[in-house]
């Protein structure tokens, strides 16, 4: 009985081998049916990298005006009173519920 099938073996891994990857270049990773997930993510990701460098040029900016070169009196004024939680007499105080205590 296997002696009437050894022939068709080699031809039957062969249409397995083709199911297999064929399978897969349809719903893969980068597939042709996932394009459309993959533009979703890739958009995110866009915004992503956008909002990422946008705040990475203003803590350069930040650093920039607090190194030793050029330090900028109001920005260190501003640091201090937040990291501190000291406020000028001069200022006005708006407290809010969201702040908490440590």
């Amino acid at each position: 009985m296997v002696a009437t099938f050894r022939p068709y073996i080699p031809t039957a891994l062969f249409a397995v081998f083709i199911f297999y990857f064929g399978v897969h270049a349809l719903t893969g990773d980068r597939g042709l049916l996932t394009g459309g997930r993959r533009e979703v993510t890739l958009t995110a990701q866009a915004e992503t990298l956008k909002r990422l460098r946008a705040e990475r040029a203003e803590l350069e900016v930040q650093v920039r005006l607090l190194s030793d070169g050029a330090l900028s009196r109001d920005l260190l004024e501003e640091r201090a009173r937040v990291l501190l939680g000291y406020a000028d007499p001069r200022d006005y105080v708006i407290r809010t519920g969201t702040a908490v205590a440590r």
